[in-house]
């Protein structure tokens, strides 16, 4: 073949291979992928590496945002939204409760689904049926991980056990196992408390992957807040509850206990040795974020930020958090309020 030729033939195969190509980027854009730059008026892409701090951030919006959601974030929001309102001033954060039932995961995401918030907080994931009531709706969610917590067992300091299996948990929560000799502690009624499920994202992430959607045990006594529960564990030897790890393993009145998947490898939720409670008050537990990094401790997930991605202004303040979550400032206020960082 001539070099004409081969030319020719070379420059309809790269004409061939570009018309693919841009049939395949219209495809994607018009199947909601985009790729391309987001424009002015939308947040910059969520967790850019190697931003140190707030003012680093651009394209932060001004106005009057509400998120809601998870109880679990309240020491995040104590320590970020300040900081956040600091730098930023005009991008102004006002959470806000549900009308009516409890504040929790899934009553943020139902708010976000009905336009009550611009965005949510969430300590489990979003579920099928929220991602389906979102298209139904016009529009989808996201949910951006910004930090790992666990699920911490607290039991009366005057219990004398080692620790748990998550079998044995699920156990005494199902009313499998109703007595702490079963467990390998005394001989002393086990007195299970609990949230309700349709109380807050921690109840729901341990129905469905502690229980597996097994129901819980009759002897379980329902308490409405943590604050609650935990005064009765303090109150009563036999006494158990689980929250998350930050709740939990800084109290002086309870005891964390260390979980396993197997009874030879319990892994404890806080830094090792365990601070009495006749020393607690001058010296509180610490969170073993390396445990809970490495996945090594057995009950651990994510905390994410609900982003409503319909183009607009809501899309923006909650993606415009989310980055401001995962700077490293904002990273190390995340870790100030107890939890572990994602990054």
């Amino acid at each position: 073949m001539s070099q004409k030729n081969e030319t020719a033939v070379l420059v309809l195969t790269l004409v061939i291979t570009l018309g693919l190509v841009g049939a395949f980027y219209w495809w994607l854009n018009r199947s909601g992928i985009n790729f391309g730059p987001l424009s002015n008026n939308q947040s910059q892409q969520v967790g850019q590496p190697n931003i140190e701090h707030f003012a680093q951030l651009q394209n932060i919006p001004s106005g009057l945002f509400s998120y809601g959601g998870s109880t679990t974030w309240a020491p995040i929001r104590k320590e970020v939204d300040s900081a956040i309102q600091t730098v930023f001033p005009k991008f102004q954060l006002r959470y806000t409760d549900p009308t009516s039932g409890a504040p929790g995961s899934g009553s943020g995401i139902k708010m976000l689904l009905n336009n009550q918030l611009a965005f949510s907080q969430s300590s489990r994931s979003i579920k099928d049926e929220e991602y389906q009531q979102a298209q139904q709706r016009g529009f989808t969610l996201k949910e951006i991980p910004v930090a790992i917590d666990g699920i911490a067992i607290a039991v009366n300091p005057n219990l004398n056990i080692a620790g748990l299996t998550i079998a044995q948990v699920k156990d005494i929560y199902t009313g499998k196992i109703t007595n702490w000799q079963q467990a390998g502690g005394p001989n002393l009624p086990i007195i299970p408390y609990s949230r309700r499920v349709e109380e807050g994202g921690t109840v729901e992430f341990f129905n469905d992957n502690i229980l597996g959607g097994e129901k819980f045990g009759v002897n379980v006594q329902f308490i409405p807040t943590t604050t609650e529960a935990l005064r009765e564990v303090a109150k009563n030897t036999g006494g158990i509850y689980y929250a998350s790890a930050p709740e939990v393993v800084g109290q002086c009145t309870v005891k964390p206990l260390p979980l396993g998947k197997i009874s030879d490898n319990l892994v404890p939720p806080y830094q090792e040795p365990l601070v009495s409670a006749s020393q607690c008050l001058q010296k509180r537990n610490q969170l073993n974020a390396v445990a809970f990094q490495t996945g090594d401790y057995p009950i651990t997930r994510r905390l994410f930020v609900i982003v409503k991605q319909n183009g607009q202004r809501d899309q923006q303040a909650g993606e415009a958090y989310a980055s401001l979550l995962l700077t490293n400032q904002g990273q190390e206020l995340v870790s100030q309020a107890g939890f572990v960082r994602i990054r």
